[in-house]
């Protein structure tokens, strides 16, 4: 069996929250569905291991953000690689609150929905929310981010400059190494380097500060190997 058939599917990239009392969390997830359109109703799986699932199970309520394709790794990668348990993962964010309480996120996303839990299914590892639409709001036009898109841009296939912005080109040989994080499989592409740290096009892995990390996961230089 091939296995691999599954990277077939398509999928969207989404972040989900939630809250519990004056506690807010969120994290990013790809299994997010319409189930039926008359009532509209909408579905999601969350890892029993993760916060947001505890919160989603308190509250009865979650909050759907669709990131755009303009989303930085840094967002994608503080809801995706970070725990609330850790940090607050609101801070720093920009986000709005629905009336029922639940955050939504405002930066770099497409819109939201707002959904009311009446049902669980347990999925093993997983559990899946079903709930009732009961607010959505769209924010601009914009194409979606894919679960393919992100992978592509994270390992370089995708060029983050690619909107009609011409590429510098590097002379140097040596200064054109790429490098793989160990942890999540960012590669840095010194031909882009890293504008959202401030790292500029053209900035060789061992020019990097010692204090750059990864800016997907937060991994030090340390965790990258050369690919």
């Amino acid at each position: 069996m091939d296995t691999r058939a599954l990277f077939k599917l398509s999928y969207g990239l989404y972040i989900v929250t939630s809250k519990i009392a004056d506690r807010y969390n969120g994290q990013i997830a790809n299994t997010v569905f319409q189930i039926s359109g008359t009532p509209n109703t909408i579905a999601v799986s969350i890892n029993k291991n993760n916060l947001t699932n505890e919160f989603i199970r308190e509250s009865k309520l979650f909050v759907v953000s669709v990131l755009s394709q303009e989303s930085p790794l840094s967002l994608i990668g503080h809801f995706g690689f970070k725990s609330g348990r850790d940090i607050d993962k609101l801070a720093g964010v920009k986000y709005e609150i629905t009336e029922n309480g639940i955050p939504y996120i405002t930066q770099t996303t497409l819109s939201y929905m707002e959904a009311r839990v009446f049902q669980e299914v347990d999925a093993g590892t997983h559990t899946i929310f079903i709930g009732e639409l009961i607010g959505a709001e769209i924010f601009g036009e914009g194409i979606p981010m894919t679960y393919d898109y992100y992978h592509k841009l994270k390992s370089g296939i995708i060029s983050s400059t690619s909107a009609g912005v011409a590429e510098p080109v590097i002379e140097e040989v040596n200064k054109t190494d790429k490098y793989e994080c160990n942890v999540c499989g960012y590669i840095y592409d010194p031909i882009e380097g890293d504008p959202d740290a401030g790292i500029a096009a053209g900035t060789a892995f061992d020019d990097l500060p010692a204090d750059w990390v990864c800016p997907v996961c937060g991994a030090g230089k340390d965790k990258f190997s050369k690919v």
